[in-house]
């Protein structure tokens, strides 16, 4: 028998859905699992994002929605099983991020950021496991931060910081609930990378930069391309005896 490690890693065959996908690291999340041999549905809010980006995959499909409305994540996996006739993976990476001083921060704002950043995954997972344990089994990856498992206290966003917080436990208890069935949930933490949602706040201002590279014991910003063996493990064979896991891809960040 030939050893090739690097077969585990592929996903041929296999359907892939990415929220989030019309930009930043959801947009390369999707490149990554198509060139791994994924047929990928890109799911967002903006259409002609979206479009452009399935044009650009071998295999992709795009479907424009907004997981925080109701049965939208239902939609979603429907329009997949229509179009593929099988969901393999979900990656859910679509999250909003408003950062506001915890005093000033409304409930209706912490509870919107709430209801996209840990309702919408929580929906999503479930109506992709469905079809996953009725089928072959499948995997499933929450895209979630290192505010899911330190706090940062100097960006101040209590709601955001209590999506992912939710969003890491919600991964150890579906993985639990699902772990007989065929079905493993895991969770992705990045540290600090440059994507739409942080640049502006972190990224293209020296002093949040300097920041930064003072407090990553790595001394710097981790480079797009560094999530991309992470993902990768998570959502393929590499990785099939772990399953309620945390990755945190960070610098070192949550160690100190």
């Amino acid at each position: 028998m030939t050893l090739d490690p690097g077969a585990a890693f592929r996903l041929d065959g296999k359907v892939a859905v990415v929220t989030g996908a019309s930009a930043g690291l959801g947009a390369r999340f999707a490149r990554v699992l198509d060139a791994a041999g994924a047929r990928v549905v890109v799911a967002a809010r903006r259409a002609d994002r979206l479009d452009r980006l399935a044009l650009q995959l071998h295999d992709g499909f795009a479907v424009a929605c907004d997981l925080a409305e109701d049965g939208a994540a239902e939609a979603l996996v429907a329009a997949t099983l229509a179009h593929y006739g099988r969901v393999d993976i979900v990656v859910n990476n679509a999250g909003v991020s408003e950062p506001t001083p915890a005093l000033d921060e409304d409930t209706r704002k912490f509870g919107h950021t709430l209801r996209v950043n840990l309702v919408a995954p929580f929906e999503l997972a479930r109506e992709a496991a469905r079809s996953m344990i009725a089928g072959d089994g499948g995997t499933i990856v929450n895209v979630a931060s290192i505010w899911g498992v330190v706090g940062v206290g100097q960006i101040p966003e209590a709601g955001y910081a209590a999506s992912k917080g939710g969003l890491v436990n919600l991964t150890r208890e579906l993985g639990a609930q699902w772990a007989r069935k065929g079905v493993r949930v895991n969770c992705l933490a990045p540290g600090w990378f440059r994507s739409e949602m942080t640049e502006g706040l972190m990224f293209g201002d020296e002093r949040a930069e300097r920041w930064i590279r003072q407090r990553t014991p790595m001394g710097r910003g981790g480079e797009e391309h560094e999530l991309d063996g992470a993902l990768l493990f998570l959502a393929s064979d590499a990785s099939t005896y772990v399953t309620g896991q945390v990755l945190c891809v960070d610098g070192g960040w949550t160690t100190v």
